[in-house]
C-alpha cells in the first residue's frame, strides 16, 4: 500500500514544481514586456523623419551655427542659422534612403535652379539626389554648368530683393518629394535673367539675404523623374546675424526679443490681424456706428 502511494506523491510534487517554473517564467516574461515603472512610456512616434540631412556650410565645409527649433509638425524641420556678413556658403544634402528623391530648394523665396518665386509645389524644377548620395549646392544656378555663388549679405543686396521679392527674406527652405514611377524630365537649361542691374536698396538694412556672388563651374546632367503631389518632409532654416538672433531671443543676450515683419515661410502669428486702420469695433456686431462698418451695405 506504500509503494503505491509514494510514486503518487512524487509525481504530485514534481507537477506542482513544473507549474511553479512556468508560472515564474512567464511572469518574468510579462515584467520585460510592460515593466512595473510610474515613469516609463512607450517611445513617441518619430515626427521628424525625413530621408534628407541638411547642413549649411563654409568653404572648408565646416556647418554654420545651427539652433533647432521644436516643430510640432508632422513631416517640418525648422531652425535658426546664425550667419555672416560677407562669408560664402553651400547646401549640403545627403540622401539617407534607399530611393531616389526630388528637392525643390529655395532661399529667400526663389528657387535656386528657375531665379523664381517658390511656393515648394511638386510642379517646380528641383534637382534630383539618387539613394544614399551627397550633393553640395553652392549658388543661383544659371546654366548646365555654372552657378553664381551664395554669400550672405544685407537684404537689400540679395538676389530677392532685386525681384522685388521680400516676402521668404532669410529663410532656406527645402521639399523632399518621392518619385513617381513614370518619368519627366526635371528642369531645363534656360539661365535665369542676371540681376547685377536691378539691385534695389529698399529692404531693410539690418535683415539677412543672399546675394548673386561670383560666377563657378557646376556641371549638372538631366535625368528623369517625376515627383509624387506632396512632400514627404520639408526644411525650413532662418538665418540671421548675431545681433538678430539675440533681439529675437534665440541665443542667450542681454538685448530683448524685438518684432519682425511678417514672413511667409516664416511665420509667427497665430491669427489673422485686422486691417491697416481698424480696429476689433469696427466689427462687432452690436456696433452702431454702421458707417465705419465696410460691410454694413452689403445684401446679406
Amino acid at each position: 500500500m506504500l509503494s503505491k502511494i509514494k510514486p503518487r506523491l512524487i509525481y504530485s510534487t514534481t507537477l506542482k514544481f513544473i507549474l511553479l517554473i512556468t508560472a515564474s517564467l512567464a511572469t518574468i516574461t510579462t515584467a520585460e514586456a510592460y515593466p512595473d515603472n510610474p515613469i516609463w512610456k512607450p517611445a513617441p512616434p518619430s515626427y521628424h523623419r525625413s530621408p534628407i540631412r541638411v547642413d549649411i556650410i563654409n568653404d572648408r565645409g565646416r556647418a554654420f551655427r545651427h539652433i533647432p527649433t521644436s516643430s510640432k509638425a508632422y513631416n517640418v524641420k525648422r531652425g535658426y542659422i546664425q550667419a555672416k556678413k560677407g562669408k560664402r556658403y553651400s547646401l549640403r544634402l545627403r540622401n539617407t534612403s534607399n530611393k531616389r528623391v526630388g528637392l525643390v530648394v529655395t532661399v529667400d523665396g526663389r528657387n535656386i535652379l528657375s531665379g523664381k518665386k517658390s511656393w515648394l509645389r511638386s510642379n517646380e524644377k528641383m534637382y534630383i539626389l539618387d539613394p544614399y548620395e551627397t550633393a553640395i549646392y553652392d549658388g543661383w544656378r544659371t546654366g548646365k554648368n555654372r552657378v553664381n555663388r551664395f554669400f550672405f549679405t544685407n537684404a537689400g543686396n540679395s538676389y530677392a530683393n532685386a525681384w522685388g521679392d521680400r516676402t521668404a527674406m532669410g529663410v532656406i527652405a527645402i521639399a523632399v518629394f518621392n518619385e513617381r514611377p513614370r518619368p519627366v524630365y526635371r528642369y531645363n537649361n534656360k539661365s535665369v535673367p542676371s540681376s547685377s542691374n536691378r539691385l534695389r536698396r529698399s529692404a531693410p538694412a539690418n535683415d539677412a539675404g543672399t546675394g548673386f556672388g561670383r560666377e563657378e563651374y557646376s556641371p549638372t546632367i538631366k535625368v528623369s523623374f517625376r515627383p509624387q503631389g506632396n512632400p514627404v518632409s520639408k526644411h525650413f532654416y532662418k538665418y540671421e546675424w548675431r545681433s538678430s538672433l539675440c533681439k529675437r531671443g534665440v541665443i542667450v543676450c542681454q538685448d530683448r526679443p524685438k518684432k519682425k515683419p511678417h514672413n511667409r515661410f516664416w511665420s509667427e502669428d497665430s491669427y489673422a490681424p485686422y486691417p491697416p486702420g481698424w480696429q476689433r469695433n469696427n466689427y462687432r456686431p452690436n456696433n452702431n456706428r454702421r458707417n465705419n462698418d465696410p460691410f454694413s451695405s452689403w445684401d446679406w
